[in-house]
């Protein structure tokens, strides 16, 4: 049994059948919010791991295939983008004053309720990034100071988090414009957004992904010019 908890097909095939077990009860639910495949599978795997008593770098050598398709993944999106690109062009405006009144909301909001709580300026480098996807936050993290193992669990938990409430969130609000539903969920949300978006509407998706991409640009050029100066 040892000898099979350490080999990397076995990891692999039971983070894909958690995951395959999670988004199916995430689709009968008809796509709850609350029924978030990640949030569902997260903790079955971690439970297993504390169980067979697996070291976290045996499980990560396990499933670096995965990550290595996140970048194919990611770029994928770049598709709907392209075949939408007419629209988005004509939308240049809106679309430049939301990406710059998200991406600056999002840092100030994150840095600032931390400044108030008096939390160590460690901790506000690490959280300033943590709108935008994963590599690009740890590596800003980095830049300025922070923790980026730290980045890495907000800008995960946040991304969960909104695309959990995104969808009810825009109801409640009367929001029935997909566009501006969908680059909403992608500056705020990153991958998890999109991905959301996508489910609930293809055009809200085509418009998370572009904001994803957008604000992980417009996030790491204001935080690596604001790195200069502290």
């Amino acid at each position: 049994m040892t000898g099979l908890l350490s080999t990397p097909i076995f990891w692999l095939a039971v983070t894909l059948l958690v995951f395959q077990g999670a988004d199916t009860i995430s689709l009968r639910t008809g796509r709850h919010p609350v029924a978030h495949p990640v949030m569902m599978a997260a903790p079955v795997l971690i439970a297993l791991l504390w169980i067979t008593h697996t070291p976290y770098p045996v499980y990560r050598d396990a499933t670096q295939g995965l990550v290595f398709l996140l970048g194919p993944g990611v770029v994928g999106l770049a598709v709907p983008i392209w075949a939408r690109r007419a629209l988005i062009a004509r939308m240049a405006v809106p679309i430049a004053l939301a990406l710059g009144a998200g991406a600056v909301t999002a840092i100030v909001s994150a840095v600032g309720i931390l400044t108030l709580f008096g939390a160590p300026r460690e901790m506000l480098m690490s959280i300033a990034p943590r709108a935008t996807t994963t590599p690009v936050a740890m590596a800003v993290s980095g830049q300025l100071g922070g923790v980026p193992a730290v980045t890495s669990a907000i800008v995960l938990f946040a991304g969960i988090l909104g695309a959990m409430v995104a969808t009810p969130l825009f109801n409640a609000l009367g929001i029935t414009d997909f566009r501006a539903r969908g680059f909403a969920a992608g500056v705020s949300a990153h991958g998890f957004g999109a991905a959301r978006a996508f489910q609930v509407n293809s055009m809200a998706g085509t418009f998370a992904s572009l904001g994803m991409a957008m604000n992980a640009v417009m996030t790491a050029s204001l935080l690596s010019i604001l790195a200069l100066f502290i």
